[in-house]
């Protein structure tokens, strides 16, 4: 297998300081889950792991890191079969130490850990008896506990209030975002968004910030792309961040910096979709909304996760199957990770691991 490797662009004296913390990034169809030393971008090691993984999320309490593999192939509306599975590494020996199969329930793709409560949530695909919802996992047993339904057959991206009490799941085909009572396991909101896809929690846990249309030529015709920006008090849309084109992931940096990866497209008559360009990082001011500015990065920007010090930002791209790092302060690339993959799609899901206390 080709071995992942990065292009230096600028030369940062801070990164000395991230020694001994790591990046890990899902390749799809490596099916790999590859390490980089987060100071010098150096290729540390490779995870093979079952076909299609997904997303990844950290437990820094027990140092492990978790992996959805969301289908046998191909992507959401275009696969071979939704695999059942949860992949379990130990994030300082590299190694698998854990398979858990949530069948009957399928896709899973969303993760978001509760370290406090140790709870971890999945996002699952419905069926024709049954809505998708959100699986409860408990991060010790590593077993699940129960399943909450979000009334959406694919909430595919979830997110967690800072207590740990409120759940969100955005879905790209039904028009609302799902709200969930995690204590109580049910449903209690649906705030209108036209399709929805990223999304991320204010520290406050009072506003949500969740992109869209659903990127389709058939959902939500007119609706501008853009941020909604969600009051959960009151469950309703109170503004609109307008993107230049679709975004897909979201993330807010610990400084408050709201990061979202627009995906650029030109027409082509042999594809739907239309013809991938370079992508963009765009970011805004959390507390007032103004548009700071955006960056260039690689094709069909999926994931986007940033260092713990809000300093840097990591932008994965499916098509192209790059990570970029984005100096936040500058809005300049400092390097670029090439992800090795099969064939389509390759560098999906990303999580930064600090080195052990």
């Amino acid at each position: 297998m080709p071995q992942p490797s990065h292009i230096d662009r600028t030369d940062r004296a801070d990164r000395a300081d991230r020694a001994g913390d790591v990046l890990a990034v899902v390749s799809q169809s490596g099916p790999t889950v590859s390490f980089f030393d987060a100071a010098d971008d150096r290729h540390l090691d490779t995870v093979e792991i079952l076909a299609e993984p997904h997303e990844l999320c950290f437990d820094p309490t027990r140092r492990l890191l978790w992996c959805s593999s969301a289908y046998h192939s191909g992507y959401y509306h275009a696969n071979s079969g939704r695999r059942t599975e949860l992949t379990v590494i130990d994030a300082d020996t590299r190694r698998i130490v854990d398979v858990i199969d949530l069948a009957p329930e399928h896709g899973p793709h969303g993760l978001a850990l509760d370290a406090a409560r140790g709870r971890l949530y999945v996002s699952v695909e419905g069926g024709e008896d049954r809505p998708g919802g959100v699986v409860v996992i408990d991060t010790e047993t590593r077993r699940p506990l129960g399943r909450i339904d979000t009334d959406a057959p694919g909430p595919h991206w979830f997110a967690i209030s800072p207590d740990g009490r409120t759940g969100f799941a955005t879905n790209k085909e039904a028009p609302f975002v799902s709200v969930v009572d995690l204590d109580k396991g049910v449903l209690t909101a649906k705030v209108e968004v036209p399709g929805s896809e990223g999304l991320a929690v204010s520290p406050d846990g009072t506003r949500v910030y969740a992109a869209g249309p659903y990127l389709s030529t058939t959902t939500a015709p007119g609706a501008a792309p853009g941020i909604r920006v969600i009051d959960v008090p009151t469950a309703t849309v109170t503004a609109v961040l307008p993107t230049d084109s679709p975004a897909l992931p979201v993330h807010l940096t610990s400084t408050g910096r709201l990061l979202a990866g627009e995906v650029r497209l030109a027409p082509d008559p042999e594809n739907a979709l239309g013809r991938q360009l370079t992508g963009r990082l765009t970011v805004f001011a959390a507390d007032d909304h103004r548009r700071l500015g955006s960056v260039e990065v690689g094709l069909f920007p999926l994931t986007i996760t940033s260092s713990p010090d809000g300093a840097l930002a990591y932008v994965a791209s499916v098509v192209s199957s790059t990570v970029d790092v984005i100096d936040l302060a500058t809005l300049t690339p400092v390097s670029r990770l090439t992800i090795p993959k099969l064939a389509d799609p390759g560098a999906h899901g990303l999580a930064y691991l600090p080195r052990p206390a």
